[in-house]
């Protein structure tokens, strides 16, 4: 890669986007590009993936070398032996929770806190890379995201995060509809800004209701599984302002052929919004491609759906259909996912 500052994208798709990001994060460390990541955007398996790793470094971003020797090996073996999934399923033993029973990623935010040690606050994140959170606002159906200093949408308007918990920033990024989902807290814990006008100076905003007693937040793949649109304005297919070099790692899963044999079948309306979402996640993906025909120094898509040497094929099938799910893996399943994701980046890196 040539140099400039990075703007790194890591999409969702559960334990399965964390590893093969994992594998994607070992070839930038062992290219010494870790020290160049600016700013990074994160949905879903991204986020979690992105939480442990800060935690794991006291919430400073990690140099190559201390990735390489630490961070990896120790996130390989907690998520080989640890489950996210049945952690939240056991927050159900404490009856002070059967309250999030319908709103299952407070359960995983709990999970993380008590079980994987992500008890830090958002203000406790560092200034440098500037990270973004992704969810999506029920209310509004607009990209809500969370940063170090703020949280929020350009529709409620943003605050101060105050003692707002990584964890339950992190739940919310994971927080799909029909598995984890939604995350809601009080609006009214909250002072709302906004400005009158977009594109007008932060300093003229104003105090304002953002409408709702209570918000409830959903994974950010619902608006954006790229987590890509800080980054790149797919409408006009240009970057965003202080982007030298985009790199987008994607394990969304391809959809998959079929459909349904019965009439009345539940999962017929699923398959329609799975295609409703693969041609919006299409569009965005077009959109940044036809941007980097442009000129491969502008940025690199790394994409899990590139078929997959043997070696990194599980039980003879691609690392694409791993399920999208948050169980832990097997050693054998992490190294495969894990360096198909170093592949397909050695690959896609090549020449830039």
């Amino acid at each position: 890669m040539n140099g400039g500052q990075v703007a790194l994208a890591l999409s969702g798709g559960g334990i399965r986007a964390m590893i093969f990001h994992l594998g994607v994060l070992r070839h930038l460390a062992e290219n010494g590009v870790l020290e160049r990541i600016s700013r990074i955007s994160t949905v879903s398996g991204g986020s979690l993936l992105l939480g442990l790793v800060f935690k794991e470094c006291d919430y400073v971003w990690p140099s190559s070398h201390q990735f390489l020797s630490q961070v990896y090996p120790v996130l390989r073996g907690r998520l080989c032996a640890k489950s996210l999934q049945w952690g939240a399923a056991r927050q159900l033993v404490r009856p002070g929770n059967w309250r999030y029973l319908l709103s299952r990623s407070n359960l995983l935010a709990k999970t993380l806190e008590h079980e994987w040690g992500v008890t830090a606050e958002l203000s406790r994140l560092p200034e440098a890379p500037e990270w973004s959170i992704n969810g999506t606002t029920a209310e509004t159906g607009k990209r809500f995201r969370f940063k170090r200093d703020s949280l929020g949408d350009y529709m409620l308007g943003y605050s101060a995060p105050g003692d707002f918990l990584l964890a339950n920033a992190l739940a919310v990024s994971a927080a799909f509809p029909g598995g984890f989902g939604p995350l809601s807290f009080e609006a009214a814990s909250f002072q709302w800004k906004k400005r009158p006008a977009w594109g007008a100076p932060l300093e003229i905003s104003a105090n304002v209701e953002v409408g709702y007693r209570r918000l409830h937040l959903y994974d950010g793949g619902v608006y954006d599984n790229l987590g890509l649109e800080p980054f790149f304005d797919a409408g006009r297919g240009v970057p965003k302002p202080e982007v030298d070099f985009i790199l987008v790692s994607d394990a969304g899963a391809p959809l998959k052929p079929g459909f349904p044999r019965f009439s009345i079948n539940p999962w017929r309306l699923k398959r329609v919004a799975d295609i409703t979402s693969d041609q919006s996640r299409a569009l965005r993906v077009r959109a940044f491609m036809s941007y980097l025909g442009q000129s491969r120094a502008k940025g690199a898509y790394v994409y899990i759906g590139i078929p997959a040497a043997t070696e990194h094929r599980i039980d003879g099938a691609e690392p694409a259909s791993f399920p999208t799910t948050l169980r832990r893996v097997t050693e054998a399943q992490f190294d495969c996912i894990a360096g198909h994701g170093y592949a397909v980046a050695s690959q896609s890196l090549v020449e830039v």
